[in-house]
């Protein structure tokens, strides 16, 4: 009944907030502005879109080692692909991150390890999301001329700072009771491997790297959009401007991020002096190129051997854990 009823909360968040971001809107006028060649810049951001994933894949097969689930690159590309798949389709808490994780997990490394990896990638993700957007502020308070807008903003990153910095922390604290307590012993257990591989000689710059990579990427699957309807946004503009709509959107308070990303777009367009609108239209079609992707994860989930030979089999996890 819980499940049910964050589901129905959830779709009915994404529906409020899309009924919201669509009122001043004209999609005939979207459709009509996607031309021959709009077709090969929507096409750059799917390819560009697949790209990201991969990064990500290399980022959590570093990740996945220190957690004790060893991923192989192919292995971690389904999983990934499959996981784009679930995140677009669930209208409930599950989420890609779960699915990846219930896969890991029969796949013999164990429901902690694989949590572990799914987690401490999350939380670099979140860090180096963070610090993109605090590298773009000087930029970012020409752009936004609007005070209460700014100041939104600067709370926003400080607070992803905050907590992204925070968790690293608890992870070198020597209070013997973090790692006895319940309620802190897996996220100190997290923190400690996340230190681990960002502090690695071996690990540690390509992680990093990766993960600030795949944000810029971001902008770039943004840029491609923008490109395809002929935006009057430059490039500059919406690096500075879709970080921070991303980190909102992480937010798991609606289905795949569809009401609070156009939401957020449009006021962050608003705010930074640009048409509105423009910053939904944007949005739309950044969500419509992640849910082509997933359709794509849902054919590899459909042809994957854990589904077609696994699919009744039972989880097994072993007894260590």
């Amino acid at each position: 009944m819980r499940r049910i009823l964050l589901s129905t909360l959830k779709i009915l968040i994404s529906a409020a907030l899309l009924y919201l971001s669509l009122r001043k809107v004209n999609l005939y006028d979207l459709a009509s502005r996607i031309q021959v060649e709009s077709l090969g810049w929507l096409g750059l951001a799917i390819a560009v879109t697949i790209g990201q994933i991969f990064l990500g894949v290399l980022r959590w097969r570093d990740i996945s080692v220190e957690c004790g689930a060893p991923l192989v690159t192919a292995q971690a590309m389904r999983f990934n692909m499959i996981g784009t798949f679930f995140n677009q389709t669930l209208p409930s808490s599950i989420g890609g991150d779960a699915v990846r994780l219930w896969l890991v997990a029969r796949n013999g490394a164990g429901w902690r390890a694989a949590t572990y990896s799914i987690f401490v990638d999350r939380a670099i993700g979140l860090i180096a999301l963070a610090v993109v957007i605090a590298a773009t502020l000087p930029w970012s308070y020409r752009l936004i001329s609007d005070p209460h807008g700014w100041t939104a903003l600067l709370l926003l990153d400080l607070a992803a700072l905050a907590a992204g910095f925070g968790f690293l922390l608890i992870g070198v604290l020597p209070w013997p009771w973090l790692k006895r307590w319940w309620g802190t012993h897996h996220v100190h257990a997290c923190a400690v491997i996340a230190n681990r591989v960002l502090f690695s000689r071996k690990r540690g710059l390509k992680v990093i790297v990766l993960s600030l990579m795949i944000h810029v990427v971001t902008a770039v699957i943004g840029w491609c959009v923008v490109r395809s309807i002929a935006a009057p946004v430059t490039f500059g503009q919406i690096f500075q401007l879709l970080p921070p709509v991303m980190l909102i959107t992480m937010m798991p308070i609606s289905i795949a991020g569809w009401g609070v990303r156009e939401a957020t777009m449009g006021l962050a367009f608003g705010y930074a002096g640009l048409i509105a609108n423009e910053g939904v239209n944007v949005s739309l079609l950044f969500g419509a190129i992640s849910f082509l992707v997933g359709i794509f994860g849902g054919l590899v989930w459909i042809l994957s051997p854990e589904k077609a030979a696994k699919g009744a089999a039972p989880i097994e996890v072993p007894a260590s854990e």
